[in-house]
């Protein structure tokens, strides 16, 4: 079983901290659609006949699409995957998108396999929406929530972001609490990152932002834990949180090595054998798929390269990390290298390595100083 996510690469608007690939412009709209469905005719190959169980639209803002264009989407893709095993059918909305009539819109891909919001919240006050240049406020961010639920969707999942300036310790305590009294079964959180390049960091360095706090990031991550934790939520990734048996499949399976296409610009797939990583402009990409070219580049992974990338995906996840799955010397060699790591960061037993709540803070450090090298397979 196998995953497809597609990037849908249009915005209304930039928000300040984003760093994925998108456009405010809708003129190349029609023709990214043509484009679109091309490659996946181009790339029926790539998961070599596996049968699909995600599907994942992403963004960017995939409700910005018609129902007609979505729906001509799925119908290229049943053409040359096998869709029968489908479980999750995930599409990423904005709350300000979410009318009524929209979300009547999206009712009718139901018969496509469609049961899955990804909502866009990242908060539910209007000064940490206007920080980070969000196209909602804080009223669409609950009323679309209940409307979708409204509308007989259960399986929702929302974005909520931390360590924003704006949002002191009581707010984002009561940002959860709002969360948690809508009923959510999955909710993911990110604290904010300031990523090179971003609006966010050329206004900070010019002054016109405040600058985020590493340490009040760091204290809300631990409020997070533990007030979802309370509220029964099982935080079976770093960043993810769910209620028992509503765990992201997709996601999921990212974290569990299992192959994924991507498709649309900038979108990545992998293999199990390699990676490869699809252009990340919009005009290009349309202009490549026209002409039945995939404009991607690709890393075929050593052997090093995919140990290490296990020990980065399984150490985020609450299983951890599973020595008896890698062959004795190289359970060897991690399991020297742990000696370097904080005893109060990490449990080992049975032969899986786990991250406690202290060691989640350090999560990506932690498995670098795990990795092993190219020279040790010499």
């Amino acid at each position: 079983m196998a995953g497809i996510y597609i990037h849908i690469p249009f915005c209304k608007q930039a928000c300040h901290y984003c760093n994925f690939y998108f456009t405010t412009s809708p003129g190349n709209k029609d023709k990214f659609v043509e484009a679109l469905l091309h490659e996946i005719e181009l790339s029926k190959h790539y998961l070599e006949n596996e049968k699909i169980e995600t599907l994942y639209l992403g963004g960017g803002t995939p409700s910005l699409l018609s129902k007609s264009e979505l729906v001509t989407i799925v119908k290229q893709l049943n053409l040359h995957y096998d869709l029968s095993g489908l479980k999750e059918f995930t599409l990423e909305a904005n709350p300000d998108d979410l009318s009524p009539e929209k979300i009547g819109e999206l009712s009718g891909l139901r018969s496509s396999g469609f049961n899955r919001f990804s909502i866009g919240v990242q908060s539910f006050f209007d000064d940490d929406l206007k920080y980070m240049n969000r196209a909602h406020n804080s009223a669409e961010a609950s009323s679309s929530i209940k409307r979708v639920q409204d509308a007989g969707f259960e399986n929702i999942t929302i974005d909520l972001i931390y360590g924003t300036p704006t949002m002191n310790d009581e707010r984002w305590y009561k940002n959860l609490e709002i969360a948690f009294a809508l009923n959510i079964p999955h909710i993911s959180s990110y604290a904010l990152t300031v990523e090179p390049k971003t609006n966010l960091d050329r206004k900070i360095k010019k002054g016109e932002r405040l600058a985020v706090s590493e340490e009040q990031a760091a204290g809300q991550f631990n409020i997070l834990m533990e007030e979802m934790k309370k509220a029964g939520y099982e935080q079976y990734e770093i960043s993810n949180f769910a209620k028992p048996g509503k765990h992201a499949i997709h996601n999921s399976n990212y974290w569990s090595g299992k192959k994924y296409l991507g498709l649309g610009p900038s979108a990545h797939s992998y293999n199990r054998v390699a990676r490869r990583w699809n252009v990340a402009n919009n005009i290009n990409y349309i202009q490549s798929i026209t002409a039945g070219i995939i404009p991607a580049e690709e890393e075929i992974l050593t052997k090093a390269q995919q140990i290490n990338e296990r020990i980065m995906t399984s150490l985020r996840t609450m299983w951890g990390l599973d020595l008896s799955n890698f062959e004795p010397q190289i359970a060897d060699w991690i399991k020297q290298d742990l000696s370097a790591i904080e005893p109060a960061h990490f449990t080992l037993v049975n032969n899986v390595l786990t991250l406690t709540n202290r060691g989640r803070l350090f999560a990506d450090a932690i498995a670098a100083s795990l990795f092993v090298t190219e020279e040790q397979f010499l």
